[in-house]
Order: structure tokens, then C-alpha cells, then sequence
């Protein structure tokens, strides 16, 4: 018997490149600290700038304003526009082929922190991206957003959306994200979790807790 009924995917870091690379090419282009900006995201994380943002509690303007006012604070200020210039990341063509594998044997959800910027939900900047990402998220059963729904990971009511409407135990559930902090709470509820640092990691970790043969 599968040891799992369903997977999980976040989408940005996973299923395509991770942002965190174009924050670091930022970064280092305008002599601002390495990680600076993950440094300010993670400060007051369930309040901040990006929190309120992603859960749509604020919009593009506010947004704007109020990053640079936290990045002023921290010594080097940047626009919240040119932090939402670098998250539509590059579809990694292994995963999303893993994914497509999976479809055949498990259900799969996307379970995504993202902002209503850009087209869809991988916030793609340009019609090219924006079609290929609107091709992998037809392989999904269920996609849930934060923008959408006014939650976000790590808060427990983004993972329960996700269970009740796949009506999935989260003991079956297989759960992949590149944070950690977003993966804690889906290890308390049951679910087995995979950090991703790499492409050739995650897909490693697929084929051996799934017991599936990549053929990627």
C-alpha cells in the first residue's frame, strides 16, 4: 500500500527557482547586505509589510510604503515595488515533470504564499512565464493562495484548507517547502515534510519516500 495519498507543493522555491537568488543578485548589485531582504521579512513575520501583503490585508501602494519604511529602519531602504520585481521565479522542468509523474498514483495540491502582483499565481512578469505556470497549475487537484483566501503558512488555518478540502488524512500527506518555519506546522499536524535546498535533493527525497521511480 502507497505510504501516501496526497502531496503538497509550495509553489516559489520549489516547483520553480527560488526568489531568495534574485534577492541575493539585488543585493549584492547595490552593495546591500546578502539576505537583507529575507532579514526583513522575517522580522515581526506575522505582521509585517510582507505578512499583511501576502494575506491581502494590504494592497501594491501600502505595500510599497510600508517595506520601505521597515527596510529605512534597517539601514538600507528599498521599495516594496522593486521587492515584488523578483519573485516570479524560472519553472523547473525536473519537478514539474515529478509532478506530472505523481498525478497517476497520489492527488496533489499546491499550497502557496504569494501577493496579487504580476499574472496568476506563480505572479509571472511577463506573458511567456505567466503561460508556463498556468500549465503546471492545470496538474493540480486543488490550489490554494494566500492572496485568496486571507491566510498564509505558517498559519495552522492554511494547511487546514487544504486538508479539509482534499479530504485527505495529513497523516497520508506528503508536505514540500523550502522554509522551514512553513513546514513546522505541517510536521504537528502528521504530515511527513521534505525541505527543499536544491532541485536534485527534493527529487531525490520524492522518489525515496514515495517508493515511485522518477523517471526525470
Amino acid at each position: 500500500m502507497p505510504a501516501f495519498d496526497a502531496i503538497l507543493w509550495d509553489f516559489g522555491g520549489v516547483l520553480t527557482t527560488s526568489p531568495f537568488e534574485a534577492f541575493n543578485r539585488y543585493e549584492h548589485e547595490r552593495g546591500i547586505p546578502l539576505d537583507f531582504i529575507r532579514r526583513i521579512n522575517a522580522t515581526n513575520p506575522d505582521d509585517n509589510a510582507w505578512a499583511r501583503f501576502e494575506s491581502s490585508r494590504i494592497g501594491l501602494d501600502d505595500f510599497d510604503g510600508a517595506f520601505l519604511e521597515e527596510s529605512t529602519a534597517a539601514g538600507h531602504p528599498i521599495p516594496g515595488r522593486d521587492v515584488l520585481a523578483l519573485l516570479s521565479g524560472d519553472v523547473r522542468p525536473r519537478m514539474v515533470a515529478a509532478l506530472n509523474q505523481f498525478k497517476g498514483h497520489l492527488r496533489n495540491a499546491c499550497l502557496t504564499n504569494n501577493v496579487k502582483v504580476g499574472t496568476g499565481p506563480g505572479m509571472a512578469t511577463d506573458s511567456a512565464r505567466a503561460e508556463r505556470v498556468a500549465e503546471v497549475m492545470t496538474l493540480f487537484d486543488l490550489v490554494v493562495e494566500s492572496s485568496v483566501e486571507g491566510v498564509r503558512k505558517p498559519q495552522p488555518q492554511a494547511y487546514e484548507l487544504v486538508i479539509q478540502r482534499l479530504g485527505v488524512d495529513p497523516s497520508r500527506m506528503l508536505f514540500l517547502d523550502d522554509l522551514g518555519i512553513n513546514l513546522k506546522p505541517a510536521a504537528k499536524m502528521g504530515m511527513t515534510t521534505v525541505k527543499v535546498l536544491n532541485e536534485e535533493q527534493a527529487l531525490a527525497d520524492l522518489a525515496r519516500l514515495t517508493g515511485i521511480d522518477l523517471d526525470v
